[in-house]
């Protein structure tokens, strides 16, 4: 081993992922899709199989001092399933293992485990195994998703062409804004504990925080609009990085414009009250786990003033690099500063 001492938050996660794979090589012809897209792809005969994992660290992703276990049972079933639909497939089962210290009791257990069974049943999905073991710092949850696509409808990063268009489901920034309300009512507390938390008014935002769903429902209905993406992924880490996923996967620059982003009512107000520009929650909060997919040009009129649709941007030569238009006019460099587990430390 080199002496030489590489600190991971020189490299972030998705570098660290990429350096520890780059060498990696399949073994297996029915291995269609490896490492780097939202689920990897397997051919199983009729159709493909896709299978992803996911992990949430205590303290790292989830702050049980205001996260109800039930809550977060569900929300770790939720984020697998996303990266299933990113993959325009449909989930069937998920695996959960556990690590859990002793301060942890069976009851605990039960709420968290009562979660992940309600997100089970309203997806669909059935919970068929696992793992658990003991745990010195806490609780972390692994859950692997398996789904299955039909082998002409699946969708990946990488297939963007320049001048399609840029479409997201839903809105966007809510989940980062429930967050920060949730993180000064915890600092309220922890300087006073005898007051009550001032939660009145953030519902949404709170549950999009909490226990965001992954849409299904998107899935659903660009199958009745008889749109086929070209690629897709889920907004897990902020919209820049995102666009900058699928830009970099079809070797091409994306352009995006600050009106057109959705964010709802709420979201802008509460980060105004947090002297927080709104744009910036949707471009680099993360975990709304909407949609972002790629269209061709001639589907427009498909998407055109749908509630759950927005077009918001195009992509372009790769020489465009990745831009956002201001609502003024003036283009700026988008960059990928959403979240980062090995960089961002204390975001709980």
């Amino acid at each position: 081993m080199s002496e030489h001492r590489t600190e991971l938050s020189e490299l972030g996660e998705f570098g660290l992922i990429e350096h520890l794979t780059k060498t990696i090589t399949t073994e297996n012809g029915n291995t269609v899709k490896g490492i780097g897209d939202d689920a990897a792809v397997i051919d199983a005969g009729e159709d493909y199989l896709l299978v992803s994992t996911d992990i949430l660290m205590e303290g790292v992703h989830f702050n049980l001092s205001y996260t109800p276990l039930k809550h977060l049972g569900y929300k770790a079933v939720v984020v697998n399933l996303s990266d299933i639909y990113a993959m325009n497939g449909r989930p069937e089962q998920i695996t959960v293992s556990l690590a859990m210290s002793n301060r942890f009791s069976v009851e605990a257990m039960e709420e968290l485990y009562g979660g992940m069974r309600m997100a089970a049943k309203k997806y669909g999905v059935d919970i068929v195994g696992g793992d658990t073991t003991s745990s010195t710092s806490g609780l972390a949850i692994s859950i692997t998703a398996i789904g299955r696509v039909d082998k002409d409808k699946v969708v990946y990063r990488t297939g963007a062409k320049e001048n399609e268009l840029i479409v997201v489901s839903g809105d966007l920034g809510g989940a980062y804004m429930g967050l920060q309300v949730l993180e000064r009512e915890k600092a309220v507390f922890e300087a006073a504990p005898s007051a009550q938390p001032d939660l009145a008014g953030n519902d949404y935002i709170l549950e999009r925080c909490l226990k965001p769903e992954a849409r299904k429902d998107i899935i659903e209905l660009l199958g009745e609009l008889k749109i086929m993406p070209s690629s897709m992924i889920d907004i897990s880490d902020g919209l820049a990085s995102e666009v900058i996923h699928l830009a970099r996967a079809a070797s091409l620059g994306a352009v995006i414009y600050e009106d057109k982003v959705p964010m709802d009512t709420i979201t802008i107000s509460r980060s105004r009250e947090f002297n927080i520009e709104p744009t910036t929650c949707a471009m680099n909060g993360g975990e709304d786990y909407e949609l972002l997919f790629t269209i061709s040009q001639a589907d427009f009129e498909r998407v055109k003033g749908h509630p759950d649709l927005t077009v918001i941007g195009h992509m372009a030569d790769a020489a465009v690099g990745y831009q956002l238009v201001t609502r003024g006019g003036q283009q700026l460099s988008i960059k990928a500063q959403g979240w980062d587990a090995l960089l961002n430390k204390d975001k709980w």
